[in-house]
């Protein structure tokens, strides 16, 4: 493939060959619908491509050996930049980097961001009252010690949670902020359970362990 594809990208540069079946698996957590095409995987919108062995400049260096796996679009451009988020995605659960339009990322460096639970149906104060603590300010944000919860419409349908889809009256996110990712991801993963929602980490890939939202060991 060329350099100057991988480059554009997106693309997620890994450190080692992941293997075909784990590469479906960690594509299925962002669209349970993806599924095989040859050596390639198609999900909504876009094309991963099979993983390449590329130079180390693709990276400025960053990786010793590098394998490529691009994201190309099908058709139209992805919504909501699925086609990235699905590399940044990879990229972080594999251990690797991110690369598009030239600029290169490490996807574990992101501190800013967190999990969210996203629901069929905007929930009531009084449905988040036993775990969420309503700000005086702001109707919109609640509290539970050290987390910090925000209610908005979900931006998007991300393939994830289109299980709720039928069962959805107005699609909601209770996005998540706080110092300490596995303790955000096992609040997530409560509160899910409790108003029958499905948790997301930043990239909406699907989280089922509090231990999904931490960079690999």
């Amino acid at each position: 493939m060329a350099k100057r594809r991988l480059r554009t990208g997106p693309t997620a540069a890994l450190p080692a060959k992941p293997d075909p079946a784990e590469l479906l698996r960690i594509v299925q957590l962002a669209d349970p619908a993806a599924r095989r095409d040859g050596d390639d995987i198609v999900a909504t919108d876009v094309r991963v491509c099979a993983p390449v062995e590329a130079e180390s400049d693709l990276v400025g260096g960053e990786l010793e050996k590098v394998w490529a796996v691009r994201v190309a679009a099908e058709g139209p451009l992805p919504l909501d930049f699925f086609d990235r988020y699905l590399a940044e995605g990879i990229a972080f659960r594999l251990k690797g980097l991110a690369v598009c339009r030239g600029e290169v990322c490490d996807p574990a460096d992101d501190e800013t961001s967190g999990p969210a639970v996203v629901l069929p149906v905007r929930p009531t104060a009084d449905e988040l009252a036993p775990r969420l603590e309503p700000d005086e300010e702001d109707e919109a944000v609640f509290t539970a010690g050290d987390i910090r919860a925000m209610v908005v419409p979900l931006k998007g349908r991300p393939p994830a949670v289109e299980e709720l889809v039928p069962f959805a009256t107005e699609l909601t996110a209770i996005e998540l902020r706080g110092e300490e990712p596995a303790k955000l991801g096992t609040f997530a993963l409560e509160l899910s359970e409790a108003l029958n929602g499905l948790v997301v980490d930043r990239w909406r890939f699907r989280v089922d362990a509090a231990e999904d939202l931490l960079p690999p060991a």
